[in-house]
């Protein structure tokens, strides 16, 4: 199994980090911190570069605001350095669950385990 993970790191980039970005991580990367998903931060050492390696799969909507922020570059400073303000209203973070089994369905969806009786709709039939 780990000649066929290792060859899979190597040409896809959806399994985590590929084999280069571990290379160019491990050789520029100085770890700046890491989100309550388990998704690790990077920079190199003149902040020129700045990147995220996954903790599972590679989805952009994963990525906290505060870290989404740091990434690009709307602040300087990483969440692990100067948090951001929380109001008591906000929700918690969650990533975008469109096409997955927790994806929003309105009522009476053929999505929904229980598809509500919906008064306000009558089927269609030919004559």
């Amino acid at each position: 199994m780990g000649i066929l993970n290792t060859l899979l790191r190597a040409v896809t980039w959806w399994n985590g980090q590929t084999l280069n970005t571990q290379l160019f991580t491990w050789r520029k990367g100085q770890r700046v911190g890491e989100d309550a998903q388990g998704n690790v931060f990077y920079k190199t050492s003149d902040d020129s570069k700045r990147w995220v390696i996954f903790n599972g799969e590679a989805e952009a909507s994963r990525v906290d605001p505060e870290w989404h922020g740091w990434l690009h570059r709307t602040w300087d400073e990483p969440p692990t350095d100067k948090p951001l303000a929380r109001k008591d209203w906000e929700k918690p973070h969650q990533p975008n669950l469109t096409g997955t089994a927790m994806a929003y369905a309105p009522a009476g969806s053929i999505r929904r385990a229980d598809p509500a009786d919906r008064s306000d709709y009558e089927a269609w039939t030919p004559e």
